[in-house]
């Protein structure tokens, strides 16, 4: 723009302030001092001045080109919608089973797994830790068979699984890789996504088992193997959800992640990959929450900063290295108890924004999860809500239609230089590792998300049906009991297990993981081979435990 476009545009600003907008205000004064985002200010408007340093072609540019801000393909959703999902996982993987044929059989595109919490911190449901716990918030997983269980009657190279595991990821993938050797497929077939990011669990979720150190290796091991023998699994999703859900602004959502992503890339790097191997394979989770407008720009600076990262930082050529390529699921923590039928307005709108931000795949929170885990109800009004935007709204016709809007295009800015301010001051500290044992990234979302609970508690952030507009009579008490019969079945499921293997090949598959992880070599082979002779997660976990010691955090030393 001009230099004199810009100077008439100020000042014809500042007559409209000092004149209609003065009147306006005098009679109706704006309902509060501050309107903001999660990360930013909300100014009353924004005009061409705002955006005059935005360069088209560098910064915006076309759908499937760098910087891929617009998208990353150059037609989006008018060809090919993105994977619909729902989480599952329930009880036993029988049970499990049947609901991924029941989501499937009502159009759903892909799978994505819930595992409980042993299987999550890598403990069999016969461990004392496990009590109580076992088939209650996911799938109990503690040996291959369970893996053939849960996906029995789903051929696994017709169909995209994603897995939420992290701490233990390499040893559940390996067993899905061994389900479906058993099916007579081969691990270069198979599609999917193994969550696989356990930086994020000592900021945000808790379920982490070994050192951070230690950690990395074996997330690294799996990303390495899996370029070389299944490119087409997605061995890493970085998730900057689980660090939103634990309460951070959106532009700490973006900092924190890619300071995790970039640690996982320098381990698989230095261990003999390239990153035109290795970061093609690399997905994404993100949240996405209420502001409507951060999240849309949310998710165009996301793909804009990890483009130049690749190139810039890394040196990237492939340019399937550059793209960013990210699920989200909708906020569950924006989720309320009371008046739960309001969920489901909060998901379809989070839902829009996510799609007009331009992501590959998307899973709605369910309306009722505040309160239980989803009914069969709420998942299929949940998929409903994904089919009704793609199908009747438009937004799914037109590739990245919100930009060129003003505030758009400034808030997609703003978020790129918070979040990269902030990814500065990790580098500074020393990377992710660094910044997390020192308790620099817990201790941010921490402040952050106290700041927040403190404007909900004093009304000036208003949260339908909780501080505002409250329904007195309402009962909105959990629902939720231990299941304990699963819990019967699963501990039956595993003594059978043990009672018919080879021992023998246990103890031999378990020793060789041992000497694997005293040194330095790749950890994928002997999880493979223990997983075959039928050892459980809770043995391999229990040899890598041994071997690595458990993480103590910061504030508990």
């Amino acid at each position: 723009m001009k230099p004199q476009q810009q100077t008439a545009i100020a000042e014809a600003q500042d007559t409209w302030e000092q004149g209609a907008l003065a009147k306006v205000l005098k009679r109706f004064p704006e309902r509060r001092e501050e309107f903001r985002t999660s990360s930013a200010d909300a100014r009353r408007f924004y005009t061409p001045n705002d955006v005059d340093n935005v360069d088209y072609l560098g910064d915006i540019g076309f759908p499937g080109e760098y910087p891929f801000t617009r998208g990353v393909q150059p037609t989006m959703y008018r060809g090919r919608l993105w994977t619909m999902r729902q989480y599952a996982g329930f009880g036993t993987p029988e049970e499990t089973n049947e609901r991924f044929r029941e989501l499937l059989a009502n159009g759903q595109t892909g799978l994505s797994v819930a595992f409980d919490l042993p299987t999550q911190t890598g403990y069999d449901s016969d461990h004392a830790m496990a009590a109580g716990e076992v088939g209650q918030v996911g799938v109990a997983v503690d040996s291959l068979a369970d893996m053939e269980t849960l996906f029995e009657g789903i051929p696994l190279d017709g169909i995209s699984t994603s897995m939420t595991i992290n701490a233990p990821a390499p040893i559940i993938v390996a067993m899905y890789i061994v389900a479906a050797e058993k099916q007579g497929h081969e691990p270069s077939v198979i599609t999917g996504t193994a969550q696989n990011d356990v930086l994020k669990e000592y900021v945000a979720r808790g379920t982490y088992i070994f050192p951070p150190g230690p950690s990395v290796r074996l997330a690294a091991d799996l990303i390495n193997y899996c370029a070389r023998e299944a490119p087409r699994f997605n061995s890493i999703s970085v998730s900057g959800y689980h660090i939103r859900e634990a309460g951070s602004t959106a532009a700490q959502e973006v900092a924190f992640s890619f300071a995790n992503a970039f640690a996982y890339l320098d381990r698989s790097i230095a261990q003999g990959a390239t990153v035109d191997e290795v970061a093609p394979r690399i997905s994404w989770i993100f949240n996405t929450h209420n502001y409507f407008f951060e999240e849309v720009a949310k998710f165009r600076a996301l793909r804009r900063m990890w483009a130049r990262a690749m190139k810039e930082r890394y040196g990237a050529t492939n340019p399937n290295a550059m793209t960013l390529r990210t699920h989200t699921q909708t906020g569950g923590s924006t989720l309320t108890a009371q008046q739960p039928l309001n969920n489901l307005t909060r998901s379809a709108v989070q839902a829009l924004a996510a799609v007009l931000g331009g992501v590959q795949s998307l899973a709605l929170s369910c309306y009722d999860e505040a309160l239980a885990l989803p009914t069969e109800e709420a998942q299929q009004l949940a998929l409903r809500s994904q089919q009704i935007i793609a199908e009747e709204t438009g937004a799914a016709d037109t590739v990245d239609p919100l930009a060129g809007s003003y505030y758009v295009e400034w808030l997609t800015g703003e978020l790129e230089t918070q979040a990269q301010s902030i990814l500065d001051r990790v580098e500074d500290i020393g990377g992710s590792v660094a910044a997390i044992e020192g308790g620099y990234m817990q201790s941010e979302i921490q402040e952050a998300s106290v700041a927040y609970q403190r404007e909900v508690e004093s009304g000036e952030r208003i949260v339908v049906g909780v501080n505002q507009y409250i329904d007195e009579d309402e009962d909105a008490t959990p629902i939720f009991r231990p299941n304990t019969t699963v819990i019967d079945a699963q501990l039956k499921r595993l003594a059978r297990v043990r009672g018919a293997r080879d021992e023998a090949a246990v103890g031999s598959s378990l020793a060789g993981l041992r000497e694997a992880a005293r040194g330095d070599a790749g950890l994928m082979e002997p999880v493979l081979d223990a997983v075959r002779s039928y050892a459980t997660l809770g043995e391999m976990c229990g040899v890598l435990r041994e071997e690595w010691g458990e993480y103590v955090p910061p504030t508990a030393v």
